[in-house]
């Protein structure tokens, strides 16, 4: 199976071709997947070199002269990095475009912590006016990213080389989906996480939702999956900075008595480089893990 970022190319490199309004922003990441791209679009397609605060600003831009820009690095590069052009550049200026990253969390643990931004998402949301996609598959990653081309507003979609074995439905209005009923507690699979979960939970009598969209939170439907119960006990499992969901989940929540576990990578720094595996093991992601916690935090 193709990786999504290998995913990304591809299809990035058709939507070049089907819509004059698509443009391409590369600061070196990737560049040798659009070589094609760049030598049929080279007005649309711009690499400005190891330079992430003049991506965003490029990016950003091209948006003022009515293109739809698709900006692409390495997720520390993309968000953290140049984090005030994004808030000023798109955010105060009021343009649209669209932001994919690569890396994830712990996606490259060989380029160490440079390479690494559990705490994208969590900078991501102090900005308003973001939609933030972390599909789970390639499949998944294809249907957000022409979503999100085609649109007007302004949008992350943050890759991983993790992903779940199959796709699933998703786009369109967004909403978390249920994948298995229970009557205990909702534990919510943001992403990749889902086959963990599902692993982690196989015993319990739980209700698993699926996130690919995690902003806007959709609190309508951890409502809608809490039912009727008197109270709710909710776990939120995240690829990216542990309790990053926390507080929409709390807000979703606020007139039902209820208690929230965040589950996600830990603020510590890993500082041995590892394997990916390694890495979601040590930072409890694992179904062994996520069993216990999840077990634990509900009582079982």
């Amino acid at each position: 199976m193709d990786t999504m970022r290998d995913r990304f190319i591809a299809t990035t490199t058709r939507l070049l071709d089907e819509d004059p309004r698509l443009a391409l922003v590369l600061a070196e990441i990737s560049r040798d997947g659009f070589v094609r791209a760049e030598r049929d679009h080279p007005d649309r397609v711009v690499n400005v070199g190891i330079r992430e605060q003049l991506l965003i600003g490029a990016g950003a831009g091209m948006a003022l002269t009515g293109m739809r820009p698709i900006v692409h690095t390495f997720a520390s590069f993309l968000v953290e990095r140049p984090f005030e052009q994004v808030k000023l550049d798109f955010g105060h200026q009021g343009v649209g475009g669209v932001l994919v990253s690569a890396g994830g969390s712990y996606d490259w643990p060989a380029g160490g912590f440079t390479h690494m931004a559990p705490g994208d998402v969590a900078l991501m949301d102090t900005l308003d006016g973001w939609t933030v996609h972390v599909p789970g598959h390639p499949d998944e990653a294809e249907t957000l990213l022409r979503e999100a081309a085609a649109g007007e507003g302004r949008v992350y979609v943050r890759l991983s080389l993790q992903s779940n074995r199959a796709a699933r439905p998703v786009g369109g209005a967004g909403g978390f989906s249920t994948v298995r009923e229970g009557a205990g507690g909702v534990v919510v699979a943001v992403g990749p996480m889902l086959d963990n979960v599902l692993a982690a939970t196989q015993g319990l009598d739980v209700t698993v939702l699926y996130a690919t969209t995690v902003r806007p939170f959709d609190g309508e439907g951890l409502r809608r999956a809490v039912g009727d119960r008197p109270a709710a006990d909710v776990v939120v499992v995240e690829p990216y900075l542990a309790g990053t969901s926390t507080a929409a989940a709390n807000d979703a929540l606020a007139a039902l008595p209820h208690r929230i576990l965040g589950l996600g990578v830990a603020r510590e720094e890993l500082r041995r480089y590892g394997r990916m595996d390694e890495h979601l093991a040590a930072r409890g992601l694992d179904p062994h893990r996520l069993c216990e916690r999840i077990g634990g935090f509900l009582g079982r």
